[in-house]
């Protein structure tokens, strides 16, 4: 009979673990101390007498009226970043929708008018399209639409809702040509992500919806597109992340977002590398909050979906 000798000696992947836990230490110090290393020897070479009390002035101001706090610069640049984000993804998510069933459309005419549109902005260069549209096609299609004028002749209430959720009806026209510019910009690129989500749908459950009564815009609605959203969550989340920093592109046509106030504050200043560096804090937890969010965001729709 053999008896078994217990070993004293920790198992494998005790000490697998222990060491990788080690190695995680080992790489975030010497990615903390390399940074550190940096700053210092750049702060060193530039000589540079650092003053971040002008961002403070730049983030809220009181109202010599009516004594209230209110945003300044930087947060207004701010919230109207954001708006142009959330509308333009909202509108570039309507055209991909659109564009990618045209892409998977029966008709060669509708298939090759979607991949025209695909073709003709995913290869063009941001600044180029957003010139060209604004200066050929928005400056002559806003003032023909009246919006501007229509709001000022609005309520009072109505110009309020419009402030916050667009943009005063001075700069309205900017901001509805910047939203119709980063909409078209990230449509082509949502097309494309929703036409492989649509392809990831098996045939089965399309033949299911059909063998259940539904047809044409009803199958689309109700048994292809929920799945194939669900698919492509996460390439639709790095899109909005990456409308929120295309966003800047913008400010060359005088729409007054983040990038633009930072451009005005850094001239009029003088304090260039205080107001960039915290226009990037500024970028980074806004899409890093978004990121977490829509990785939350996946995993309640995954559970949903299972």
């Amino acid at each position: 009979m053999t008896l078994a000798v217990t070993s004293r000696r920790c198992p494998p992947a005790r000490r697998a673990f222990g060491w990788a836990r080690l190695l995680d230490v080992a790489v975030i110090v010497a990615v903390v101390s390399g940074g550190t290393m940096l700053v210092v020897r750049a702060n060193t070479v530039l000589g540079y007498r650092w003053d971040w009390s002008v961002i403070g002035t730049f983030l809220v101001r009181t109202n010599r009226i009516t004594g209230q706090i209110e945003p300044n610069l930087l947060l207004t640049g701010l919230f109207t970043t954001i708006r142009l984000a959330v509308w333009s993804l909202a509108f570039g998510l309507v055209i991909g929708t659109v564009a990618a069933a045209m892409r998977l459309a029966r008709r060669p005419v509708l298939r090759w008018l979607a991949r025209v549109y695909v073709e003709l902005v995913r290869n063009s260069p941001p600044i180029v399209f957003i010139f060209v549209f604004y200066f050929f096609l928005s400056s002559q299609i806003m003032p023909l639409l009246g919006i501007s004028a229509a709001l000022r002749s609005a309520p009072d209430w109505v110009q309020y809702a419009a402030g916050i959720l667009l943009a005063p009806a001075a700069r309205l026209d900017d901001v509805l040509s910047g939203i119709a510019c980063l909409g078209l910009f990230a449509g082509a690129y949502i097309t494309e992500i929703l036409r492989a989500g649509l392809l990831s749908v098996p045939a089965s459950q399309i033949e299911a919806g059909r063998a259940l009564g539904l047809r044409g815009w009803a199958v689309f609605r109700l048994v292809v597109l929920p799945p194939a959203l669900r698919n492509v969550l996460p390439a639709l989340g790095g899109q909005f992340i990456t409308s929120i920093k295309d966003s800047s592109l913008v400010s060359l046509i005088s729409v007054q977002e983040l990038t633009f106030m930072t451009s005005e504050i850094s001239s009029t200043t003088q304090r260039a590398f205080e107001a960039w560096m915290f226009t990037a804090l500024l970028y980074f937890v806004i899409c890093f909050t978004c990121s977490l969010g829509f990785r939350q965001l996946e995993r309640r729709w995954r559970a949903w979906g299972a």
